[in-house]
């Protein structure tokens, strides 16, 4: 098993992305597993016709089962991959506010959410965010309306550390 590079691991967030960006938006989270395409094929040969040919050292996002609904940090704590799995991605839609409008956020969690989804400077946000067990993270951020993508490793610290905190 060869290890992934940065190349590899932001090409296939991008294509994760694409591929979530393909069923349109308000998509609940998904987390995708990471394989090295090799042994996934050497394991599950009817999937050579789905994958084609590809590079010694690639990877393959395998999607999971839905997540459940809750807290994505405490659903993202309930997950544990076998040795097999070399990375994951997670594909996960947020609102995001302006630094301004912190002040005027309500206290309650409940209140705060339905705050947040009707304030008038809301941008809703695909952020797709990939690991790898030895470390590697990278990420992407789709701004809905915009077909631009903002490829960038530090997007999102908090939930690289909870990805990686699935491989522990």
């Amino acid at each position: 098993m060869s290890s992934p590079n940065i190349t590899e691991l932001t090409s296939v967030v991008l294509e994760v992305e694409r591929h979530v960006a393909d069923s349109g938006w308000d998509q609940p989270s998904q987390v995708y597993a990471l394989a090295e395409t090799a042994d996934l094929l050497a394991r599950e040969p009817a999937l050579a016709p789905h994958i084609g040919d590809s590079p010694p050292g690639s990877l393959t996002p395998v999607e999971q089962e839905p997540l459940p609904v809750g807290r994505l940090d405490e659903v993202l704590a309930g997950i544990g991959w076998p040795p097999e799995v070399l990375g994951c991605v997670l594909v996960t839609e947020l609102v995001v506010l302006p630094p301004s409008a912190e002040e005027e956020a309500p206290y309650s969690d409940h209140e705060i959410e339905y705050w947040a989804a009707n304030h008038p400077e809301r941008q809703d946000v695909r952020l797709a965010v990939g690991v790898t067990r030895s470390g590697l993270h990278a990420s992407c951020l789709r701004v809905r309306g915009d077909d631009e993508l903002v490829v960038d490793p530090d997007l999102a610290d908090n939930l690289v550390d909870g990805l990686l905190a699935t491989f522990q």
